[in-house]
This record gives structure tokens, sequence and C-alpha cells, in this order.
């Protein structure tokens, strides 16, 4: 029954390393504790350490894709952004904390902090305290609503799923394309589409 709690490892680290906005990694493991009846408590632990390891790869490996894929006025433009944070560390702190608690997907969040190669212990820290405690809301109902698993199933393309999806798309979009210096220093909005190399 151990390998049971490997999947979760393994899915919730897979779900938190893309660089896309996927499904949040709490619904792997709501998946596994209800397919393979595990407890509850040990799927949360098991599964945030799996999450919280695919954010910190991500985080590494963000940079190189942004060296590969963005034009260098767009690393820029995001390393300006993550300046911002770094200046006033205790706030962003604050910012990553809340944002982790919300079911809002966290991709957009952990590339831009890559990108802008703020320490990881900024971003890891506080997300692992919010995972926690986001995920173990999450998996607690999860538990009740295997009771209620068609119900489920039924809903997978409800419109909260599919808001959530699409939101995390315009959050990758006004990370990419919002030039950053242009509204932080002006506070005018511009957009920049010519990010590729």
């Amino acid at each position: 029954m151990w390998w049971h709690y490997l999947l979760v490892f393994f899915g919730a680290l897979l779900f938190d390393i893309v660089p896309f906005p996927f499904a949040p990694a709490f619904t792997i493991m709501v998946f596994f504790q209800i397919l393979f009846e595990l407890d509850v408590w040990i799927v949360i632990i098991v599964g945030v350490i799996g999450s919280v390891l695919g954010r910190y790869i991500l985080l590494l490996y963000a940079p190189l894709m942004a060296d590969k894929y963005l034009k260098a006025s767009k690393n820029e433009d995001i390393k300006f952004l993550g300046d911002k944070m770094d200046q006033n560390k205790w706030k962003g702190i604050l910012v990553v904390l809340a944002y982790s608690l919300l079911p809002l997907p966290t991709t957009p969040l952990f590339l831009g902090a890559g990108i802008s190669k703020i320490k990881p212990i900024y971003i890891i820290g506080p997300f692992l305290v919010g995972k926690f405690t986001s995920d173990a809301i999450a998996l607690h109902l999860g538990k009740f609503a295997s009771e209620n698993q068609q119900n489920i199933i039924d809903n997978i393309f409800s419109w909260q799923s599919i808001a959530s999806f699409i939101l995390g798309f315009v959050m990758l979009f006004c990370l990419f394309f919002i030039n950053w210096r242009t509204l932080l220093r002006t506070k005018k909005l511009a957009f920049d589409f010519k990010i590729l190399n």
C-alpha cells in the first residue's frame, strides 16, 4: 500500500512542475485518496511535499526557459517586477501566502518568481504554509465528496473549473505581455506582444 503514496507524491510533483496552468495538485491527491481509500493526513503531507518540490524545480528551470524563448526585453521586464517584490520581502511573502491560500493557479506566480530569480526561500516558505492549509481543506472536502463521486465527475467541466483554467491563462498573459516597467513607473498600461526570440 506504500506505493499508493508514491503515486500521490509523483502525481503532485508532475502537476506542479509544468510551466503552464494545469489542474491543481490537490485534484490528483483527492483522486488517489478516494481511489485507494488512503489516510487523508498522509496524503496531505506526501502530496504537499511533491507539490512543493515540483514548484521548486519550476523555479529553477523557469529562467532557462525564459532565456531560450523570451526576448531579452521581456525577461528584463519580468525581472523588474521581481525586483519590486524583492524590495519589500515581507509584503512579498504575505502576497505569496495569501495567493497560495486561494484556489488560484500558482503557475504564473512561480514562473514570474523563477524568471525574476527571486530567492526560492521567499517563495517556497509561504507557499508551503498556504499549500498545506489549502490542500488540507481540499482533501477533507474530497473525503466528503467521495460519497458523491458521480456528482464530481458531472462537474469536471463546471463553470468554476473552466473559469479557473481561463484565469490561469489570463494571469500568464498579464505576466508576459504587460510592460511592467511602464505600468509601475508611469502608471500607464502598455502591452508588448513581441516577447519571443
